[in-house]
């Protein structure tokens, strides 16, 4: 996103981004645990049947990218909001 991008977006009061930001930290840490259960659920069915799941292929793909939305806000680099405040990251590639 280049700088124009960035000033065109309404800017929040500070105490109001701080809030969002540990709030998205606390989403960050939930989405990471799910990302582990993903990989090891996903470990289990390639051990037994010799091929990914594509089902959790995909979801793992987007929750992947949801973590990187709220890496990309927490950072600064973004004021995009990561879900539930917009759209979750499609899984395709």
């Amino acid at each position: 996103m280049t700088d124009t991008a960035l000033a065109t977006v309404p800017q929040r009061k500070l105490w109001v981004r701080a809030l969002l930001m540990l709030l998205m930290g606390a989403a960050f840490q939930l989405a990471a645990w799910v990302l582990v259960a993903v990989a090891l659920l996903q470990l289990g069915f390639t051990a037994f049947t010799d091929q990914p799941n594509p089902r959790l292929q995909a979801f793992g793909r987007s929750m992947g990218r949801y973590l990187a939305q709220i890496a990309g806000f927490v950072a600064f680099a973004t004021e995009t909001l990561p879900f539930p405040f917009s759209d979750w990251p499609t899984g395709e590639l």
